[in-house]
């Protein structure tokens, strides 16, 4: 059966977070505009840099520790990507396999992301209510 576009967006970000060398977490980006796929981007410390041996942020509890961590996030790197080409990322919709943390928020908002598709963004969080001010459409997915 043929997926639809959103399954088969979202596939791709899936496939895209299994480059991830990430000890904890692997996240996968899609950037998208007119059904073409214009950037995508994984979860991983900066290009040139070698990969964590082992987690940083172990001793830490979830959700804590992130300043000791070196990653740049799936998102940050698929926006850095579209750049890096000179693709403009203005109306495009964005796929990812993880809610976007608060950071990676402001720049989808700021790099004129139309639309978020994501896990559920988390109730309360700082990330969840900047993209709803903000007017970004978005499609929770479960």
């Amino acid at each position: 059966m043929r997926p639809s576009w959103q399954e088969y967006f979202m596939s791709i970000a899936d496939l895209a977070a299994t480059r991830s060398q990430c000890h904890s977490v692997q996240v996968g980006t899609v950037i998208v505009r007119d059904k073409h796929i214009i950037a995508t981007g994984y979860n991983g410390v900066p290009s040139g840099i070698d990969p964590c041996a082992d987690c940083l942020r172990k001793e830490c509890k979830p959700g804590k520790g992130y300043a000791l961590c070196p990653a740049v996030h799936a998102e940050s790197n698929a926006i850095a990507q579209a750049a890096k080409l000179g693709i403009s990322t203005m109306g495009a919709h964005v796929y990812t396999t993880k809610a976007p943390c608060k950071d990676c928020a402001g720049l989808l908002i700021n790099a004129g992301i139309r639309t978020l598709f994501a896990p559920p963004l988390e109730i309360g969080s700082l990330a969840r209510k900047l993209i709803i001010e903000s007017g970004m459409g978005v499609s929770e997915l479960l």
